[in-house]
């Protein structure tokens, strides 16, 4: 009997002390990509289809903080598949997030079906930038649409590139609207790294 009240106090110790469902969803979207087929092309769109639950609802539709949570799992089932994932320990590198940025143009209401589209649209001397589009399969509108900004540690994107394709890879030419997003990161660094003093350390 002892030995139960110690596994559930245990339990209750990791789910308070963890979000134990977003890890335990990591697991599972990882498996579920590591026996799909493997996608070649890198910046080739890919679909993770879903459906607002009450658990992700505010005020009867999707919190606003789901759409970053969903798409963080997307992310993951893209780079398994494409091999980006497997590269990167390869070279012993890691991807951690820079940036993000979202754009909310109708809400998904609870019990609506969506599908998460996620494709690497380019990527500089530091960086993937990446589109994930929320789109309604009630009607198909683009209900969010999200930058994110993958930056590469201890390595860069072209080494990564080279190594899935043996060869040199050209990168795609910056949109028009993500090229501005690219400017307010940098001139926002600027500023920040001024009002720290980084700057004039610099001098």
């Amino acid at each position: 009997m002892w030995w139960v009240l110690w596994v559930l106090a245990a339990l209750l110790a990791l789910f308070c002390s963890l979000d134990v469902w977003y890890f335990l969803r990591v697991v599972l979207v990882i498996l579920r990509a590591w026996f799909q087929s493997p996608v070649r092309d890198i910046t080739a769109e890919q679909i993770i289809t879903g459906r607002v639950t009450p658990h992700d609802i505010d005020m009867c539709h999707m919190n606003n903080a789901r759409y970053l949570r969903e798409c963080d799992f997307a992310r993951f089932s893209l780079y398994m598949r494409n091999g980006v994932f497997k590269a990167t320990r390869a070279l012993g590198a890691s991807l951690v997030v820079g940036a993000t940025t979202i754009r909310y143009r109708r809400a998904l209401c609870i019990g609506e079906g969506y599908e998460l589209r996620s494709r690497v649209v380019t990527w500089d001397d530091k960086a993937f930038f990446l589109e994930q589009r929320f789109v309604s399969t009630k009607d198909g509108l683009v209900c969010a649409v999200m930058y994110c900004k993958q930056s590469v540690i201890r390595s860069t994107p072209d080494k990564i590139m080279q190594h899935l394709c043996k060869r040199k890879v050209e990168c795609p030419e910056f949109p028009e609207d993500l090229q501005h997003w690219v400017k307010f990161i940098s001139a926002s660094s600027q500023t920040l790294r001024a009002e720290s003093g980084l700057e004039e350390k610099k001098k």
